[in-house]
Order: structure tokens, then sequence, then C-alpha cells
């Protein structure tokens, strides 16, 4: 598990859920099993658009969502949000040198 979380840090969620699609097919398998019966289109839609939440939804949905997954998958949704809003307002700032 700690070279899962390293990996995730260096490399991005959507490069470590193709990787832990492709090496635990069950799992995923496992997760979205009823969803309808073309299952991998919902993970790989999650992995393009919110990965944070996907990978959450993978690991904590296993055996259903209930309780305080809701608040775990919920926080990985702010990560997404966060990530695609992250560097709006660094241009209003004065004497900003980004590069």
């Amino acid at each position: 598990m700690c070279c899962f979380f390293l990996s995730l840090v260096l490399l991005g969620p959507r490069i470590v859920g193709a990787f832990w699609w492709l090496f635990q097919p069950l799992v995923w398998q496992a997760t979205f099993r009823g969803w309808s019966f073309i299952w991998w289109l919902w993970p790989l839609l999650g992995l393009i658009f919110v990965p944070w939440a996907t990978l959450m939804y993978v690991l904590v949905g296993f055996d259903g969502v209930s309780g305080l997954d809701w608040l775990w998958i919920g926080l990985a949704l702010l990560a997404d949000f966060a990530s695609y809003g992250g560097g709006v307002g660094r241009k209003r700032i004065p004497n900003y040198q980004g590069y």
C-alpha cells in the first residue's frame, strides 16, 4: 500500500487508476458490477473526469457505499474540483512571477 500512495503522489490519479485497473481488474469489476452491461464505461469516464473520486469509490465501495464512505467520496470530489480550479486566482495577485 505504501508503493500505491507514493506512485499516486508522483504520477497522479489517472495513471495510478489505469495501472490499478490493469493489474487488479476483478476489484474494479466487483465495485461496478451492478451498474450496467457496459460496466467498464463508468470507471473509464470517472478516471477521465473525476479521477480522485473514482479511486476513492473503488477503495471504499467494494462492498457497497454507506455511512462515512460518502464523506470520503465527497472529499475526493472536492479534490477533483480543486484540481480543476486551482490556479484561477494567481493572475490577480500583483507582481506574481509565475513561470
